[in-house]
């Protein structure tokens, strides 16, 4: 697996890589596989190269949100391996894909001894946080349909413009009623900016999506331009 594949590895030195490549191994997970429950203890870390990892918050009633997303662009696991290893929310498998996996107290310590690895996983910890209260002021000022262009831009940012995304599943992430998204997601099918179809959204206007969504996209970006400015290549 080409190490730049992972937007963290590939912003390392060759050298740093190759030390941390002897630590990992690759592993290919399946849509729906959870990777840590609430308050469950993570004994891994997880840098995707393909697919993406949903961090989805639950309600005692059963109801959940996706609070953010993590593709290729970073990790999973990465700040509780330097703290007491528990996961505040539920991390599944979005959308299937290959995953390189580090037991957490090697990352650690590769951390400690390698400073350029560790400003990376802190860094990108900082701006899953940043995207995790920009979902929330999202969920509370903007309407559905924004949202939904907006959750569609980055799910294609990591994953690519064919989506196995089915309408329950993406209202149950985005916390809003089927028959919103459904009406939603006809609209923009109508329009020609998507196509639906057994489960799969594929986009077909890219640009089209983006002047629809609210402006949560880009400032996600922003967050991530400022954050990583100083780290090299590997920006999105």
């Amino acid at each position: 697996m080409p190490h730049k594949t992972n937007e963290l590895f590939a912003r390392l030195s060759l050298a740093d890589f190759q030390h941390i490549e002897r630590h990992i191994r690759t592993v290919e997970f399946q849509q729906g596989f959870v990777l840590a429950h609430t308050h469950q203890l993570i004994q891994s870390v997880y840098f995707p190269h393909s697919g993406i990892i949903s961090c989805v918050v639950e309600a005692r009633n059963g109801d959940a949100i996706e609070t953010g997303m993590i593709g290729k662009d970073g990790v999973f696991g990465a700040g509780q391996a330097y703290d007491h290893k528990i996961s505040l929310n539920k991390a599944m498998i979005q959308v299937p894909g290959t995953i390189s996996v580090m037991d957490s107290n090697k990352a650690r310590e590769i951390g400690d001894a390698i400073p350029s690895f560790r400003a990376l996983l802190m860094d990108y910890d900082q701006f899953l946080f940043g995207q995790v209260q920009q979902s929330a002021a999202c969920n509370a000022l903007h309407h559905v349909e924004p949202r939904m262009c907006r959750w569609l831009l980055r799910m294609h940012e990591l994953a690519g413009p064919d989506l196995p995304l089915t309408q329950e599943f993406l209202a149950q992430m985005m916390g809003v009623r089927r028959t919103s998204v459904t009406g939603v997601a006809q609209n923009l099918q109508k329009e020609g900016l998507i196509s639906y179809a057994r489960g799969h959204v594929h986009i077909l206007d890219v640009e089209a999506v983006r002047r629809r969504s609210c402006e949560c996209e880009e400032d996600v970006r922003s967050h991530h331009r400022v954050i990583f400015r100083n780290h090299g290549s590997g920006e999105p």
